[in-house]
C-alpha cells in the first residue's frame, strides 16, 4: 500500500488535528431514502469530484479503503495531479462516505471526507471535512489563491449532488 504524506490517519472522523487548516461544510442536498441511495452510488464512483471540475481516475469503483485516487485539475493555464489514497470508506442504511489521504505529488498535505447521511425525518445532508497544508513550493508560494481554490472546490463539491437549489452552511 501506498503510503499518505501525513501523520494524522483518519482525523477528518474526529478531532482535527493542529497545525493544519481546517474545513467543514455541510449542506442539505435532497429527501428520502430513494434520492440517498442514488448520491450514495454517485458519492461512491467519483461523480462529485468530476462534477467539480475534475478529471478522476480510480482504481476501484465503488470507492473503497486502499483505493487509488488520481485527480487532475486546471486553473487556467495551470494544470494540477492530486494523487489521494482512500483511508475511510463506509455504507450503511443511513451513512455513506469515504476519506481520503494526500500522496507524494499532491499540493497539498492532508485528509478530506465526504459523508452523506439519511437522518430520520429522511433529509439527506452532504458534509464534507478537511485539514490540509501546503506541501508543494506553489502552494505555500500561493498561500491565499490555494485557500481561495479550495472554498471554490468544497462548494463545487457541496453543489455536485444538490437538487434543492439551498444554501450551504458552514459548521
Amino acid at each position: 500500500m501506498l503510503d499518505v504524506t501525513y501523520p494524522e490517519v483518519g482525523a477528518t472522523g474526529g478531532p482535527l488535528p493542529a497545525g493544519y487548516r481546517h474545513l467543514r461544510a455541510t449542506r442539505r442536498v435532497g429527501h428520502g431514502r430513494g434520492f440517498f441511495e442514488r448520491a450514495a452510488d454517485e458519492l461512491l464512483s467519483g461523480a462529485v469530484q468530476r462534477r467539480a471540475g475534475a478529471s478522476v481516475d480510480l482504481s476501484d469503483v465503488p470507492l473503497r479503503e486502499g483505493t487509488q485516487v488520481l485527480m487532475r485539475l486546471r486553473l487556467g493555464p495551470l494544470r494540477f495531479r492530486a494523487p489521494c489514497l482512500v483511508v475511510w470508506a463506509t455504507r450503511t442504511a443511513d451513512l455513506c462516505g469515504f476519506a481520503y489521504g494526500t500522496l507524494p505529488g499532491h499540493p497539498e498535505r492532508g485528509e478530506e471526507r465526504f459523508e452523506l447521511r439519511l437522518s430520520e425525518n429522511d433529509e439527506v445532508t452532504f458534509t464534507i471535512v478537511a485539514f490540509s497544508t501546503p506541501a508543494r513550493w506553489f502552494t505555500r508560494l500561493g498561500g491565499p489563491l490555494a485557500r481561495r481554490v479550495q472554498a471554490r472546490m468544497t462548494r463545487r463539491y457541496l453543489g455536485s449532488l444538490d437538487i434543492t437549489g439551498g444554501t450551504g452552511t458552514d459548521a
